[in-house]
């Protein structure tokens, strides 16, 4: 481990005690709903992802944050510690949400080369992060127009902002990610490339949103979206 890794783990525990902090804040000081203070830490954690990649020299040091929260969201999830992440309907979508980092990190993430396809991963959670997020908050807010399949309960509107807003993060992840400082050995892709992969890779993501069981969409959406990208990419 260099001194990089033990500033990185420090950091990623630091900011991670931070989001829990604020939803609790926003939820007592400005009675903001857990469902809102949920997606606030949901987004955050997502987010984290560029930190781990900005911070951490080794990727076997660099999925311990999120692999650790595996076994703390499960006790948040089960004891009801958090009241920022404890809904009404809570799944242990959060256990299921810090696997799928944890898992596609470990499979994909070669800072140390000889080929890094951080990218990969970084889209698939972007769609959990963003895409399922914003999802669940406008289908909440305006789904107006319900489906069902199987035991999920679904609205257009909802698979509409799925859809769009992984679109657009998984794009942008495409282009700017690889070659970039925080993945200087992954191959660049093209505008038109990266914009029909997004396109693709949305679709199934919007798909396995839609009949995922409640709370498992944190582990099928980022593992189908980067398992999308992964077979494309091989006729790339």
């Amino acid at each position: 481990m260099t001194n990089n890794d033990f500033i990185g783990l420090a950091i990623s525990y630091i900011y991670a005690i931070g989001l829990l902090v604020l939803g609790e804040g926003l939820r007592r000081l400005f009675g903001v709903k857990p469902d809102l203070t949920r997606k606030v830490i949901h987004i955050g954690a997502g987010m984290w992802v560029f930190g781990v990649l900005l911070l951490f020299n080794h990727w076997q040091i660099g999925i311990i944050p999120f692999a650790t929260f595996i076994g703390l969201n499960y006790l948040f999830y089960r004891y009801r510690i958090i009241g920022a992440m404890d809904t009404q309907d809570s799944s242990p979508g959060t256990v299921y949400f810090a696997i799928s980092v944890t898992l596609l990190f470990g499979l994909l993430w070669r800072p140390e080369g000889p080929v890094d396809s951080i990218a990969i991963a970084v889209a698939g959670i972007m769609a959990m992060t963003w895409g399922d997020a914003l999802a669940a908050l406008i289908g909440r807010r305006f789904g107006q127009h319900k489906y069902q399949v199987g035991n999920s309960v679904r609205s257009w509107e909802g698979s509409a902002a799925m859809f769009v807003v992984s679109s657009v993060v998984i794009f942008l992840v495409l282009l700017l990610l690889p070659g970039s400082s925080l993945s200087p050995l992954a191959k660049p892709f093209s505008l038109a490339w990266a914009l029909l992969t997004a396109v693709i890779t949305a679709t199934f993501a919007t798909l396995a949103e839609a009949v995922s069981p409640h709370g498992t969409d944190n582990l099928s959406v980022p593992l189908v979206a980067a398992g999308v990208i992964w077979v494309l990419m091989q006729g790339f």
